[in-house]
């Protein structure tokens, strides 16, 4: 097995795709699609690790209400369409999970990409 050394930038994007696929949201605010990222503050150096690796997206936070500690990471305007919508079309298919998948394409058709 052939372990990834840092900026193997294959390895970046595939674990990237990852985490999107796992706790993304696919979606939009109605005028104008977006991918959301949104976890607990206890990954911290994963959104500074995404932030530093594919600057383009924006990230907030942290934010603490009711109880709740997150960031939130959003992919919007050219650098989804540019950056992150090439790399889900090359790598997002149903057999690697068909949710996502369904919610990645039916962004896509809202939001007529």
């Amino acid at each position: 097995m052939r372990v990834p050394k840092a900026g193997d930038e294959a390895f970046e994007r595939g674990f990237l795709l990852g985490v999107l696929v796992s706790s993304g949201h696919f979606g939009g605010d109605g005028r104008q699609p977006q991918v959301t990222l949104r976890m607990h503050t206890d990954h911290a150096a994963l959104f500074h690790w995404i932030d530093s690796r594919f600057p383009g997206g924006k990230l907030y936070g942290p934010y603490r209400h009711d109880g709740r500690s997150y960031y939130q990471w959003m992919a919007r305007g050219s650098f989804l369409r540019e950056r992150l919508l090439p790399l889900l079309d090359a790598h997002l298919r149903p057999e690697l999970d068909q949710k996502a998948c369904r919610r990645y394409h039916a962004m896509k058709e809202r939001y007529e990409l």
